[in-house]
């Protein structure tokens, strides 16, 4: 930097062409000369104006950086001299104060991006506990963490990760809880890989995995404070994604997704139940499909007598083989759902309507698919909704699940899911079992598993974690 003001703004200028950013000069009441540089639309233009252009104008004796910086009504100030670190602060919503006759500038701590204000999450609804849910601004989700763990071994760390976007990004943990070096060991795999853009959370979850290939993921996601809190007193690290309303945490337990926000805030019988129903559901969705149609090919008589006769006069004269069929009214409701999630709302309510009374109906009445084929499809997807974070892989299985069925048949089937549990059961997040509690089995932590047991029977951490500080609760 220059000790010329002109010079000073001309450089800065250079680097950074884009018409939003703007300049402002002004003099105090001894003529010198200032200007304050930021970037529009992410910045407090009246904190500028009340905080620090009155107090400068009206100032009479500015000589030194430090005289200057308290005549500032701001809590955050910082003092530079590189053009760098200048260009940095305004792209990330900051003002740049440069002041005649110095080398160094006072960086002001004003940044007020646009974002939306803390409102229950859509895919995370719950009948009791808490409303509030992570938004896209990620001093208001540090503050709703703060808000709700206020003690001192609370670290939340910030980096920068995209080459262009320059996206803050903050791992969350419990010092003391956590293993010790899994936040050094996250933070070293995220700078590992240079992006240009990190848009959301999902893009540094994709860094985060071993195995970007594996249909299972090996990280859990929430987007309500009150469960992210729950997992950083467990032993887990939390990440928080500038610009992302999904918060990612590891290590990570395919039983977590069974398991609902407002099952702690339920009684325990009732929590138990609807777990193992949720279980029950996704097996039933997963491969109900492919059972169906391998009965149909090479295994009729599992099917009882009375149910194969409705089933005989339901599929008599459907010209598709039963798989082939299968796969077709799957293929519709996939494309049916896609659609209605991508078009505008009033117009997806009128999509749905077509395609479930009048494309269903017109095509049962006219011989092409059989009333079995969708009832097995739309039970087959209600169970996989039970549990939406499976989604994606539920979805995918029990497409594979039917391929297997149509071609093999029941013997497909049972060597699938014995690769499947082989597989998975190998599987590790950071040194956690995918499966635990339940492959190892650890029954301490089957208290919190399939069922739940009382608050005062979870006197420890869960022990697949293995960590040093395992009491989460004493007796007095």
């Amino acid at each position: 930097m220059y000790k010329s003001l002109k010079s000073n703004l001309s450089l800065i200028k250079g680097r950074l062409t884009s018409p939003d950013v703007l300049s402002f000069e002004f003099c105090s009441q001894e003529q010198k000369k200032f200007a304050v540089v930021y970037a529009d639309a992410i910045i407090d233009k009246q904190g500028i104006g009340e905080l620090v252009i009155k107090p400068l104008k009206n100032a009479l004796k500015t000589f030194s950086v430090n005289q200057i910086k308290a005549r500032l009504a701001l809590p955050e100030v910082k003092e530079g001299e590189d053009i760098e670190v200048a260009v940095k602060e305004i792209t990330e919503g900051n003002a740049i104060l440069l002041i005649e006759g110095s080398k160094k500038f006072i960086i002001l701590g004003i940044k007020a991006p646009p974002g939306r204000a803390v409102v229950e999450p859509p895919t995370q609804v719950a009948v009791k506990g808490p409303r509030e849910g992570f938004t896209e601004d990620i001093k208001i989700n540090c503050g709703l963490v703060r808000k709700r763990i206020k003690s001192a071994n609370l670290q939340i760390k910030t980096i920068n990760v995209g080459e262009q976007s320059r996206t803050n990004v903050c791992i969350c943990y419990i010092e003391g809880v956590c293993k010790k070096d899994l936040p050094q060991k996250l933070e070293r795999q995220i700078k590992q890989k240079k992006l240009d853009f990190i848009a959301d959370s999902s893009y540094i979850s994709a860094l985060i995995s071993k195995k970007p290939r594996s249909i299972f993921k090996r990280w859990g996601t929430c987007e309500k404070p009150d469960v992210f809190c729950a997992k950083l007193s467990e032993g887990r690290v939390g990440i928080i994604v500038d610009g992302s309303p999904i918060a990612l945490t590891v290590p990570y337990m395919i039983i977590e997704d069974f398991q609902s926000p407002e099952d702690y805030y339920a009684q325990n019988y009732r929590v138990s139940v609807i777990r193992l129903l949720r279980i029950l559901a996704v097996i039933i969705g997963v491969l109900l499909p492919a059972l169906y149609v391998s009965a149909q090919l090479f295994k009729i008589q599992i099917i009882p007598f009375k149910l194969l006769l409705k089933i005989s006069s339901s599929v008599a004269g459907i010209p598709l083989s039963p798989s082939v069929e299968l796969f077709l009214v799957l293929f519709v409701f996939e494309v049916l759902n896609e659609a209605s999630i991508r078009m505008p709302k009033y117009v997806g309510f009128a999509l749905s309507i077509v395609g479930a009374l009048v494309l269903g109906e017109t095509a049962v009445r006219a011989g092409v698919i059989s009333t079995p084929a969708i009832i097995i499809v739309a039970f087959s997807a209600i169970c996989l909704y039970t549990v939406p974070d499976l989604i994606e892989t539920t979805s995918l299985l029990r497409w594979l699940f039917l391929l297997v069925a149509g071609s093999v048949g029941t013997f497909g089937i049972t060597l699938l899911i014995a690769f499947l549990i082989s597989y998975v059961v190998g599987e590790q997040s950071y040194g956690t079992p995918l499966c635990a509690p339940f492959s190892p089995m650890i029954l301490r932590d089957m208290r919190d598993g399939a069922i739940k047991s009382n608050l005062f029977f979870l006197k420890k951490r869960p022990k697949a974690f293995r960590l040093k500080n395992q009491n989460r609760m004493e007796d007095k």
